[in-house]
Parts: C-alpha cells; sequence; structure tokens
C-alpha cells in the first residue's frame, strides 16, 4: 500500500481518498461514512463497497484522524496517494488478490472441515446411520468456527462497539447459538452424537466464506476495465538530450523534452509528433477498434500503441495531466459517488440489522412459548439471523455503477457521476448542436462553377495557388480540394491580403483576386449565370467566393463551402430515435445552412441562428414541455446550454469549458456514442434495478419463511450467499457490454 505520511493535515477543500479493509455490506458502509462524517473539518465522506474506498472532502481534517476513525469503527484504512503513475493503484490490487488467495484457501479448508459434518446428514434419506461421535464433531467444527470464521467475531465485536450492526454480527451470533446449544447438549445434557447442530455452524461458516470469495472475485472482475486502462501508462520514457535518447522515468520527464517512440512501443507521454508518421492503435482510449495515422503537427495519448514507425514527440502533459489519467480520475470519481438509490440504501442498512435482531428474538421467544422447546426456538432464530445478511443490498448499486462506467469508458464514455448516470436513462430528448458535433466543423469546397470556356482544373490549381500561404479556413479548403483531385497549385507572386475583401495576386503575369460576394459585386463582375449558381448556393446556407481576372474584374468562377456532415450522424440521429427518442438541432449557424445539414441527416426540429443564451432558452423551453433533455456541443457557446440540460453531453474534440459543463464525455467525436451513452446508462439503471429488487425480495421472503421453521441454518447460509454471488454476476454481466448502437 502506497500512503501518505498521516500526520499531515489537509489544506482546505482537499479530497482525500482513502483504501478501506474488512467491509462486508451496506451496513459497513454507513457506519465508515458516520464516523468519517464526525471528524472536525470532514465536509463530506462517500464510502463505497465495491472498490473499497473512500472519497472525503475536508477543510484542514488530519489524515490521521481519518485513518482513526475508520479503525474505531472496526475496519483498517489507508491514504492513498497522488497516483499519477498508477503505482499506489497496482499496489492496492496485489494486495486485494492476496487477499482473494487468502480467501480461497480458508473457504477450501471449511468447506473440507465442514464436509464430514454433512455427510450423515446426506446419507439419512437412504436409511444410514452414520453419525460422527461427539467429540469428533466438536474437534471438525472448532477450528471453523473460532479460526477460520474469527473474521466475524472481530467485524461483529467492533459494530457492537460502534452501537450498530452488520452482516458480520449475524453470522457471528448465529453460528454461536447454534455451536453453543451444541455443546450444552453434549456436555450438559448427554446427547452423544445426535441432536447436536455443529454441523450447521461448520457448514454456514464454510458457505459465507465461500460466499465473500466468489463475491470478492466477481467485484474484482466489474473493475478489469479500469485496471486494464490503468495498465496502459508506461512506467518509463526514452528522452532526446543531446540528440542521445535516454530512458527516464515517467516522473523525471518535462513538458517540453522531445521523447523518442520505437515501433510496437506505448506512448507514454501526451504529445504532439515533430518527426516521423505512422498508424497509432488508440483503441483502449478512445474504444475505436482501427488505428489511426498520426504525422507532424498531429497530437498523440499516452497509453496507446505506436505501431509501425520511429516517431519523435515534444510533451506536453505527464503524470496526472494527461488525458489518459484524467479519464482514469473521472471514472474513479464516478464510481465513488452514490446514486439516490444507493443512499436511500444505506439508509435503509441502518435500522435493518437491528430489525432483524429483534425478529430473531421474537422467534426465538415464540417458537419456546408455542412449546415448541428450547432447541427449535434457538434453531429457527439462528436461520433468521443467517438468512437476513444484507450483504446484496449493499452491492447491488455500486458493483453495477462500477461495472456500468467501467464499460463505458471502455468504449470512450466518460460519466462523471451517478447523477448523469441517473438522468441519462430518463432523457426523452436530444438536441444536438450543429458544427463540430454533427458536422465536422470544418468548411470544405462543396461545389465550383466556371464561366462559359474555363477550365475547371485549371481555375481550381488557379485558385489554391493563390490561396497556398493563407491560414484561413476557407483557403485550407481549396487547397484539400486541390490536393484530392491530384492537382499541382499555381506558383503565385506578390499575393496580398485585402481586408474584409479576400486576396489577390500575380500568376503567370497575369493579376487575379478571389472575393467576397460583396467584394466581387464592386468590381463588377456581370456573369448572371455565375450569379445565379451563387445566390442558389448562398440560399443553402453556404458560403460563397469569386475568382475574378484583374483589373476588369471578369468573373472565371464561384466557389461554394460548406461544413460536411460527420459520417456517421445519420447513423446516430437513426439510432436514437430506434430508442424511441426525439432528436432536435440547436445551431448558432445560418438557418438556411442548418437545415440543409439537419434534411442530409434526418433531423427535422431545428432552431438556428442562436446565441449562446438563445440555446439556453430553447433547452429551458423543451424542459418546461416536460420533457427530460440531453444537450450535445463542444464548443465554448455550447457550455451554458451543456450546464442548463438535464444531461450535459460534450465531445472530446471540443473545448474543456464544454467539457466542465457535461455530464457525459464522449473520448472521440463520434456522434453514435451519444446513443450508446444513453444505452449503457439505462442497462445500468436497469442492472441496478434488477438487483436491488433481487436482494429485497430474497430478505423480504425468506425472513419470514425462516421465522416459521421452513429453513435450516445450513440452507439459510447457501442462499444468503446465493444473493450476493447473483447480484455481483447480474452487474458482471454488464461490464461486459459493447457499444453496437
Amino acid at each position: 500500500m502506497v500512503t501518505m505520511s498521516l500526520e499531515r493535515t489537509e489544506q482546505p477543500g482537499v479530497a482525500v481518498d482513502l483504501a478501506i479493509d474488512g467491509m462486508t455490506c451496506a451496513s459497513c458502509v454507513r457506519r465508515v461514512e458516520r464516523a468519517l462524517g464526525q471528524v472536525p473539518g470532514v465536509v463530506s465522506a462517500s464510502v463505497d463497497l465495491a472498490t473499497e474506498k473512500a472519497h472525503v472532502e475536508t477543510r484542514g481534517a488530519p489524515t490521521s484522524s481519518l485513518v482513526a476513525a475508520v479503525a474505531r469503527t472496526g475496519y483498517r484504512a489507508s491514504v492513498l496517494a497522488d497516483d499519477p503513475d498508477g503505482a499506489a493503484e497496482a499496489e492496492l490490487q496485489r494486495a486485494r488478490e492476496a487477499r482473494g488467495r487468502r480467501e480461497f484457501w480458508h473457504a477450501a479448508l471449511a468447506l473440507a472441515l465442514a464436509l464430514p459434518l454433512v455427510l450423515p446428514m446426506a446419507a439419512m434419506p437412504f436409511g444410514h446411520e452414520l453419525a460422527l461421535p461427539a467429540w469428533l464433531q466438536f474437534l471438525l467444527a472448532a477450528p471453523v468456527q473460532f479460526w477460520l470464521g474469527a473474521r466475524f467475531y472481530r467485524a461483529g465485536f467492533a459494530a457492537l462497539r460502534a452501537g450498530t450492526g452488520n452482516m458480520d454480527l449475524l453470522v457471528a451470533l448465529g453460528t454461536s447459538a447454534a455451536f453453543g446449544l451444541s455443546l450444552w447438549n453434549w456436555l450438559v445434557a448427554g446427547h452423544g452424537g445426535h441432536a447436536l447442530y455443529f454441523e450447521a455452524a461448520a457448514l454456514v461458516v464454510a458457505l459465507v466464506l465461500l460466499g465473500k470469495w466468489l463475491e470478492g472475485r466477481a467485484r474484482r472482475q466489474t473493475g478489469a476495465a479500469m485496471r486494464a486502462l490503468a495498465a496502459l501508462r508506461p512506467t518509463t520514457a526514452r528522452v532526446l538530450i543531446d540528440g542521445e535518447p535516454t530512458e527516464l522515468p515517467i516522473a523525471a520527464v518535462a513538458t517540453g523534452d522531445r521523447v523518442l517512440m520505437r515501433p510496437g512501443e506505448r506512448v507514454p507521454v501526451d504529445g504532439e509528433i515533430v518527426e516521423g508518421s505512422g498508424h497509432l492503435d488508440e483503441s483502449m482510449v478512445t474504444g475505436e477498434s482501427l488505428p489511426v495515422v498520426r504525422g507532424p503537427g498531429q497530437k498523440v495519448i499516452g497509453g496507446t500503441i505506436n505501431q509501425d514507425a520511429a516517431l519523435v514527440v515534444v510533451t506536453t502533459a505527464t503524470g496526472a495531466e494527461t488525458v489518459l489519467a484524467r479519464i482514469i480520475r473521472m471514472v474513479e470519481n464516478a464510481q465513488a459517488q452514490k446514486a439516490s438509490v444507493q443512499r436511500l440504501v444505506d439508509r435503509i442498512s441502518t435500522w435493518f440489522v437491528p430489525a432483524v435482531l429483534a425478529i430473531a428474538a421474537v422467534t426465538a421467544l415464540s417458537w419456546w412459548l408455542a412449546g415448541a422447546g428450547i432447541e427449535p426456538a434457538i434453531i429457527h432464530a439462528v436461520t433468521v439471523l443467517v438468512i437476513a445478511c444484507p450483504c446484496a443490498l449493499g452491492l447491488a448499486t455500486p458493483v453495477a455503477i462500477v461495472a456500468g462506467t467501467g464499460a463505458a469508458a471502455r468504449a470512450g464514455i466518460l460519466i462523471r457521476d451517478p447523477a448523469a448516470l441517473e438522468a441519462a436513462h430518463a432523457i426523452d430528448v436530444v438536441a444536438f448542436d450543429k458544427t463540430g458535433t454533427l458536422t465536422e466543423g470544418r468548411p470544405e469546397l462543396a461545389g465550383l462553377a466556371t464561366a462559359a470556356g474555363q477550365d475547371r482544373r485549371h481555375l481550381l490549381a488557379l485558385a489554391a495557388g493563390l490561396q497556398a500561404g493563407s491560414e484561413h479556413p476557407l483557403a485550407g479548403a481549396v487547397r484539400a480540394a486541390a490536393q484530392e483531385t491530384g492537382l499541382v497549385p499555381a506558383v503565385a507572386t506578390e499575393v496580398r491580403s485585402l481586408p474584409g475583401r479576400g486576396l489577390e495576386g500575380v500568376v503567370v503575369g497575369q493579376r487575379f483576386a478571389i472575393l467576397s460576394e460583396r467584394a466581387a459585386r464592386e468590381a463588377g463582375t456581370d456573369d448572371a449565370e455565375l450569379a445565379a449558381w451563387a445566390a442558389a448556393a448562398a440560399a443553402r446556407g453556404q458560403s460563397v467566393s469569386w475568382l475574378v481576372a484583374l483589373p476588369k474584374g471578369e468573373a472565371l468562377a464561384v466557389l461554394a463551402f460548406g461544413d460536411r456532415p460527420r459520417p456517421e450522424a445519420a447513423e446516430a440521429v437513426a439510432a436514437l430515435r430506434r430508442q424511441g427518442l426525439r432528436v432536435a438541432m440547436l445551431s448558432g449557424d445560418h438557418p438556411a445552412a442548418a437545415a440543409a445539414i439537419a434534411a442530409e441527416i434526418g433531423i427535422e426540429e431545428v432552431h438556428a441562428g442562436l446565441l449562446p443564451a438563445d440555446k439556453v432558452q430553447a433547452v429551458q423551453a423543451l424542459r418546461q414541455g416536460g420533457a427530460q433533455v440531453a444537450m450535445v456541443g463542444d464548443g465554448i457557446n455550447d457550455a451554458p446550454a451543456l450546464a442548463a440540460a438535464d444531461l450535459g453531453i460534450a465531445m472530446g474534440s471540443g473545448t474543456d469549458v464544454a467539457m466542465a459543463s457535461a455530464g457525459v464525455t464522449l473520448v472521440r467525436p463520434d456522434p453514435l456514442l451519444v446513443a450508446a451513452a444513453l444505452a449503457v446508462a439505462k442497462r445500468t439503471r436497469r442492472t441496478i434495478v434488477q438487483s436491488l429488487v433481487f436482494a429485497f425480495l430474497y430478505n423480504v421472503l425468506l425472513i419470514p419463511l425462516a421465522a416459521l421453521g421452513q429453513l435450516t441454518p445450513v440452507l439459510a447460509g447457501a442462499a444468503m450467499a446465493l444473493s450476493s454471488v447473483s447480484v455481483v454476476a447480474n452487474a458482471w454481466r454488464l461490464s461486459r457490454w459493447h457499444a453496437d448502437c
């Protein structure tokens, strides 16, 4: 375990993460939260049974006080250090795996010792009397009860000392009652090998131990996606120092360092390529299965795989500031917080155990007063105590959230907190921004009309040459179109900008200009056919430029520019409609441009020409109409609307402000992930409800059966273990979810 000094005092507003060891049920969670909340300086504390962690917001609370508060409840706590390279998490995981191996051997040994006690009982229906001598039953059961089952006494006593109860207390009381009754019947009543319940006590302990091992194993599997992400972080980088590669620990790499990456290696840092180009496998970070081509000037993400070329990258972020570290942090924060339904379960758990103890006492008293005798009365009370362990209740929500957010992260969907998860499942309307969300966010040459007798290829090369040195987005679109057509741009000289009008230059002794619509009219262009074509393009919401020959202003061609829809946009809209959702577009663009894109991808409800405040009003109008609204955007201008919606969904290619305003961030700019995000949220919510219903029904139905004498302690122990394993297994199915919409 990597820990910080226990005497360090946290500064105001600092969050502290604790690893908690020994919790078994929702009652444990509630008790640890209450103990942490009573420490002076603690603002809030949230404990998660599935991840065995506590997230504490402090204002001046010493970490030693937090650890001591947890210790007083009977559990062990370690303060997790800042963990940019994943070392602390890896050590924590190793400790949990070691504990899992220990639990396995304890369960196996307990079952081996309990088996000889159970075999005679199993042989009775076939007419065989194989009762073991009382002394042998005692020798087999005692190690199970007091050595292998000691954990139940320790945790149960700690709960009593804290004035509450938990699963361990129920197991300890129930099995101790069965064991004590057996000792009484043997040593005092002289029943020999008959009328003893050593096998019940031993087998209940063995089954609970087996259930805890299976439960822990399944819990570890639900967190596999996050551990896979954490494992992507390399520990060293090959830094170029005076031109020579030197291998350094990641912690020693600084922003601005040049890092050499060889084929087949994981990218150690976030950075920008300055030398080389090749394919990178970004699937574990973005969810995109196909390798992508990256070259000079393009960014790389730490943890991805450099497949086929040597690259030199200038470091832009390391450690906790990398994309991968932020992804892991965001998902861990989501898993550490509680859904509202889990908070309800935690409150129920505070009175559940005392209520069970009362039911067990009433059961024993009722059977005794009814004349059944002390032995049946105690056995029925023991059965109530064993069957009522609230493990499944405590696990239902957290393991589903861990599994759901982990699976979503693997697909490139980052869910910030359970509140976003709960909002997502109830969405009725998905409102998209247009530019950069449904479209590529960069203009392309949508059309080029030439004057009579002019050669299209020649004019395109001419326009590309005039704009060879321009940084304007439309100039880039012209150059890209020329390159795609296989044209070599003309060589232009004396190029100069005409502010607000366009630019001009000389090609082969002739002066040409690329002008805006207004500037072209002022230059005297009078081609009626080109003017009509330009007007039609403008009506479609496209931007128009004119290529003219100077000094007469002879119109040679008209270029129209538009923003192309993302390839997945139409399919994304269709996928949302299949989920029964209404789709709208909220755009700040020209109404004609917005309408054209909306028609192309199948959106009928369009609100265009909106300022940021107008988008907020549009979202509020949708909500006032009774709809639960998800807003999808990527820009600074979308941030207010993202915050105003019931659920904000930000494209990962967008601005930090947009992502900070959103409850869900999509790692790659794929609108199909919007449908996938809502689908995984609904699936997670459904899994939580299924597990909670099962857990509540289990207790509601079986506690009365136990009180009425319809169950034995052994069957109760088996059923209790099965309930916890079933809940975790149900959540584990969720961890195998894949985005397929």
